[in-house]
């Protein structure tokens, strides 16, 4: 006899898709999954890409990521939804559209505004991006050069970190974590711990691990927001589901460590928590 299974919480994705399979969409259901989470998606853009970077994109019409959103909307529960990717002013606005109406709970933000080369990922105003997905989101989770182009100014440092999410806080969001991964090194390389600053209800906490030295990176800002959203419909509580998003993250790096999937960064290890059924 099968051993009976609960039924999983369901979490909506709304982000561009990866060919490469490391981020975007792909990273996302891959991340839901490993934490028996189910996973929906709204795709918001089609790329081209592999580890070596972007070669081509194709931006969905805005009137098809809402066709999308209400295919998904109105037949399941969903209990936690991550944006990522979003392109332009006119999926923004639906994005807020949906969300002004209450129909995309606990919603994390990832504001995907630029690529690790520099180019930009979102073609609107950012401060309309803050003025119209602040007041909805749960929890915002900028990197350090989204939080620059935010907030229109160099950040540096954890005084930065920290003086950044209290005015990124200013526009609404419950909590706001900017990422500390992309922090300027020292004279010997690459600082040994990584924090992250979380402005969560009024109090700021500073989120450190070791730095994992590791090419295989890609993805790992859509993999960090997409586990936040899928322990948030688990019913984590919000402090507890970041602290636990970047603990996951940090793993999924450590076990992609000897991985060579592709000429370049490279994705990280999703699955490393689970073990596999015999069938």
């Amino acid at each position: 006899m099968r051993p009976a299974h609960r039924q999983p919480p369901v979490a909506l994705t709304i982000a561009g898709s990866d060919s490469g399979g490391g981020a975007g969409i792909q990273a996302d259901l891959h991340t839901f999954a490993a934490h028996g989470v189910h996973g929906t998606s709204a795709i918001t853009a089609l790329t081209a890409q592999n580890t070596l970077g972007v070669t081509a994109a194709h931006a969905a019409p805005a009137d098809f990521v809402r066709a999308q959103l209400e295919a998904v909307l109105t037949d399941f529960d969903v209990a936690a939804v991550k944006t990522g990717m979003l392109g332009d002013d006119a999926i923004l606005g639906v994005v807020a559209e949906y969300g002004g109406a209450d129909r995309l709970p606990s919603l994390v933000v990832d504001p995907v505004m630029i690529t690790t080369s520099g180019d930009s990922l979102f073609s609107g105003d950012a401060a309309a991006y803050l003025g119209r997905l602040g007041p909805l989101a749960t929890v915002v989770t900028p990197n350090l050069p989204e939080a620059g182009q935010l907030l229109g100014r160099e950040i540096r440092g954890l005084d930065d970190m920290r003086e950044a999410a209290r005015a990124l806080a200013t526009y609404g969001p419950r909590a706001v974590m900017v990422k500390g991964g992309h922090a300027a090194t020292d004279e010997r390389g690459a600082a040994e711990v990584v924090t992250d600053v979380l402005w969560c209800d009024g109090q700021m906490l500073d989120l450190a691990a070791p730095r994992v030295q590791t090419r295989n990176t890609h993805g790992t800002g859509c993999t960090l927001a997409a586990a936040i959203a899928a322990r948030l419909a688990l019913g984590h509580p919000l402090a507890q589901a970041v602290a636990g998003a970047k603990t996951y993250v940090t793993e999924a790096l450590k076990a992609a460590l000897s991985w060579r999937l592709g000429a370049g960064p490279g994705p990280v290890h999703h699955h490393h928590g689970r073990k596999s059924a015999t069938l």
